[in-house]
């Protein structure tokens, strides 16, 4: 007989990507959610922050095209979830990262973690083993001109996760004339010194590659003559950072 009053999860998804290596340890299966909150003038996925485009998919149909690559990505490696971003579909990501814990599959978020921190959020922090987060800017004014938003709750996330014991790698775009000021990579060292549970840091060179979903959609390329960050300018950084 079929059970009556089942609850149906769906997430609306942008893409899939299979065999990832960058995106947390191991090889990684990593759903790209639609839907993003912030502005970033640096985003390469401008395509994924309309949360009314990508497609609904169920959270069976999902976790069987998971499961299908678990001798792949296990023992080693796991699922990874980005976006967009992801924590705009929480409930979803919590029944997925429950069935994805039965199967001993380790989960991961991709998140610039600009969420208050509520009852709903905490579930799922429970449930995920690594944050790949994000830090738009340690300096808030320039966080709002960069990203749309302040940093407060960003760096509140941080310091959840650091005292809650949860295992984060802190990721940073270096953009040049935005995120490169030295000051303020100074500052990022003194927060990041501050947190308990840090396992790795990385300066992701910023890059142009995106422009052109930008034009797709018809809207203007926030960082138009910005140069794209070299391996000379990240050196300095992780210099800097002491990293």
């Amino acid at each position: 007989m079929k059970e009556e009053n089942v609850k149906e999860y769906y997430a609306k998804v942008h893409s899939f990507e299979s065999f990832g290596t960058l995106d947390g340890p191991g090889i990684r299966f990593i759903l790209f959610l639609q839907g993003c909150s912030l502005k970033c003038k640096y985003c390469q996925n401008r395509d994924t922050w309309d949360i009314n485009s990508g497609e609904f998919k169920s959270l069976d149909e999902i976790f069987s095209k998971i499961i299908r690559y678990k001798s792949y990505i296990c023992p080693d490696g796991g699922v990874t979830v980005s976006g967009g971003e992801p924590l705009l579909q929480v409930e979803f990501l919590i029944q997925l990262f429950k069935k994805l814990k039965k199967e001993k599959i380790h989960t991961c978020i991709d998140t610039s973690g600009m969420f208050l921190i509520n009852d709903k959020i905490k579930e799922l922090i429970d449930l995920t083993d690594l944050f790949l987060l994000d830090i738009k800017h340690i300096d808030t004014e320039k966080c709002v001109d960069l990203v749309g938003v302040p940093n407060k709750r960003e760096l509140d996330f941080a310091r959840y996760l650091s005292d809650n014991g949860k295992h984060m790698w802190i990721r940073q775009v270096l953009v040049p004339g935005f995120t490169d000021d030295e000051n303020d990579l100074l500052k990022l060292k003194e927060f990041l010194a501050t947190l308990k549970t840090v396992d790795r840091i990385d300066i992701l060179p910023y890059h142009d590659m995106g422009r052109y979903k930008w034009e797709k959609l018809g809207e203007k390329y926030e960082l138009d003559g910005v140069r794209t960050a070299t391996d000379e300018d990240v050196a300095r950084a992780k210099m800097i950072l002491n990293i």
